[in-house]
Formats: structure tokens, C-alpha cells, sequence
């Protein structure tokens, strides 16, 4: 997307990346872009559009990811500073709106303990049945040509424990900064 993000008269670049970085670029000069800002998700960008959206008089970035979260990204400042001795008062609205939260906040919790109680009654029952759940899995192979390798970029709406990889020719494995995986390799049974 493109929004002056800054203020400044000249609309910024935005981009959300598939590793989950989120960009803010500058025009600063008729040359190259001027990289201002960036944010790292943990998940990949799926659509990104500036505007005001929760503040008048404050411009936010939001950011959709693969999984359906909403990140928003403001220019309102979050810490208010007081002098010397002075002490830091919250305004009716702000806070009714930190009661309001923290009703909510609760209400979720208990509403979390009710579903976990009747998912354990009736994952006991005689009845039961058990499946399993279906994933979307987003993935991409896609060709480095700087170095010739592959990029094989798995994401799934749920923690990956385990991913195998099976190949009939020969294959090296190479490690990336992003990677936390412990990699082992077996051999197949040529039959």
C-alpha cells in the first residue's frame, strides 16, 4: 500500500512480506527508496492498507497474516511521561475502557474453563469419537538464484512438530537464521 504514514506530505511505501516483515519505505530523494521503519511478525503478511482507523488525528498501519490476525501498528504515542513526584492520571475514558477490557478479559477465561470442562466430559464419555482436525497449509518452493538453492517456506495454522522430507536424489540442507528446526537424515530402503 502506499499512505503517508509519516506526515510529512509524501505518501509512504508499505509492504508486508511473506517472512512476516512488515516495511515502511520513504521517497526521499528521486533515487532509491529509503527503508524507515520495519516490524517483524511472526507469521506471514497476507494484505497491509494504511489509514485512521482507532484515533482521530492518528494514522495506523494494519497488517493481515496468513492465520487471520490483525495487527495494527500506531503513530499514538503509548507511554505518557509526568515530572518529578507527579503521578500519571488516566483520563474517565481511558479508564472505563482498561475496566471494560479487563471485564472482558475475564469473561473470556471463564468461558475458556466452561469449554475445557465440557471438552473433558465428553472426550471421557463412551460416545466419544476422535478426529482430526484439517489444516490449511501454506507453502511455497521457490528458486534462490543468487546462491542456487531452493526455498522451501511451510506455514500451518497450527505448531509444526515434525516435517518430513523425501527425495530420491540427493539433497543438502541448509541452515537460514529463521531456522529453530533440528534437521537428521535416514536413509531410504532403495525397495
Amino acid at each position: 500500500d502506499s499512505f503517508d504514514i509519516l506526515g510529512d506530505g509524501v505518501k509512504e511505501l508499505l509492504i508486508g512480506r511473506d517472512d512476516g516483515v512488515l516495511e515502511i519505505y520513504n521517497f526521499e530523494s528521486a533515487d532509491d527508496p529509503v527503508l524507515r521503519y520495519d516490524y517483524a511478525l511472526s507469521e506471514s503478511i497476507a494484505s497491509i492498507q494504511g489509514g485512521c482507523v482507532g484515533k482521530d488525528g492518528y494514522d495506523e498501519i494494519l497488517a493481515s497474516t496468513y492465520s487471520g490476525w490483525l495487527t495494527g501498528l500506531t503513530t499514538e504515542p503509548v507511554h505518557r511521561e509526568g515530572g518529578s513526584g507527579e503521578e500519571l492520571k488516566l483520563s474517565q475514558e481511558m479508564q472505563s475502557k482498561i475496566s471494560s477490557l479487563r471485564n472482558e478479559l475475564e469473561h473470556l477465561q471463564m468461558k475458556v474453563l466452561q469449554e475445557r470442562e465440557k471438552y473433558q466430559q465428553s472426550s471421557q464419555s463412551s460416545t466419544a469419537v476422535s478426529s482430526v482436525p484439517a489444516f490449511s497449509v501454506n507453502d511455497k518452493f521457490t528458486l534462490n538464484k543468487d546462491d542456487a538453492s531452493y526455498s522451501l517456506i511451510l506455514e500451518v495454522q497450527t505448531a509444526i512438530d515434525t516435517v518430513l522430507v523425501q527425495s530420491d536424489v540427493p539433497v543438502d540442507l541448509l541452515d537460514v537464521d529463521k531456522n529453530s528446526a533440528v534437521v537428521s537424515f535416514s536413509s531410504c530402503d532403495s525397495e
